[in-house]
């Protein structure tokens, strides 16, 4: 299993550019950084690979419903061609209070769109020519950026329809609160049954984590409560922790000692993930910590 770091949230954008200096001297894979409502994850992807030389960068994710994928596509091979094609693109619909609230969009039918919008941007990134007229998107290019190749495209799923279509029509998942058993018994089965059936090579399944090798696991798990609470009540992570048992995202967090993170990453390798993204959590000596552990189990 791959293992790499997940930057959510940072004081400031230099400190969020310096998690992929960290993860290339520290010897993990790769780097990913989120979008809501802060910086634009694409261009920080383009800054980080000048910081960060061999690994893998990503986005986890982009939201589909405010860029149109003639948009989505240009600044994606924009930002391969700068960074030596080390992008992975991972794109989402997002959730409908974000989208319908914030940008004033219509969330209706997610999976219709995120359809559509696959087969819109997929053969944009190709270099193919497009000519698409959806019930819900229309898109006519044919892009050109010198030096880019198509990146793989990651879809967030969690659902059995999402991750059908992840495995029809994409590279893989990333997902975000969900448990090693999840991955094992829900995610990983659907996203390759999908995958086999249509003739497409074994997908991706990238999971994100967070966790604090930390002697007060449980004030950490507090901390993220007190921070990212409120994303419990979002449908889509409330069905997904109800299924998991869980009252909060907070309960997912991996922290307590080395052995019981080290432990916790090794289920997710078990469950069948093929990488890990670590969002590191705690005060600078904790994360110091989860670094060096990040480290170790990446050289074994």
């Amino acid at each position: 299993m791959r293992i790499g770091l997940y930057v959510g949230q940072a004081p400031s954008t230099e400190e969020a550019l310096d998690e992929a200096r960290v993860a290339a001297e520290a010897g993990l894979d790769s780097v990913f950084f989120s979008q809501v409502f802060e910086w634009d994850a694409l261009t920080l992807t383009a800054l980080a690979g000048q910081r960060a030389p061999g690994i893998e960068l990503g986005t986890a994710v982009v939201q589909t419903y405010p860029r149109h994928p003639i948009a989505l596509a240009t600044q994606a091979l924009t930002v391969q061609a700068v960074t030596g094609n080390r992008l992975t693109l991972g794109i989402g619909p997002s959730h409908a209070p974000i989208i319908e609230n914030g940008f004033g969009l219509s969330y209706d039918r997610p999976a219709r769109h995120i359809r559509e919008y696959l087969s819109a941007l997929t053969p944009l990134l190709r270099g193919e020519a497009v000519d698409h007229r959806g019930e819900t998107l229309r898109a006519t290019a044919r892009l050109t950026v010198p030096g880019a190749t198509a990146p793989p495209v990651l879809i967030s799923a969690l659902g059995p329809v999402m991750l059908r279509i992840a495995g029809e029509s994409a590279d893989g998942t990333v997902t975000v609160w969900a448990t090693p058993r999840t991955i094992a018994e829900h995610v990983r089965p659907r996203i390759e049954e999908a995958a086999a059936a249509a003739g497409r090579g074994a997908p991706r399944v990238v999971a994100g984590v967070h966790a604090c090798v930390t002697t007060d696991p449980e004030g950490v798990r507090r901390a993220i409560a007190a921070a990212v609470g409120p994303a419990s009540e979002l449908p889509s992570y409330r069905a997904l922790l109800d299924r998991q048992g869980m009252s909060g995202v907070h309960e997912t967090v991996l922290a307590g000692d080395e052995e019981t993170v080290a432990a916790g990453i090794r289920a997710f390798a078990e469950a069948g993930a093929t990488d890990l993204l670590v969002g590191r959590v705690g005060d600078a000596t904790e994360q110091s910590r989860t670094l060096d552990l990040l480290s170790a189990l990446r050289r074994r």
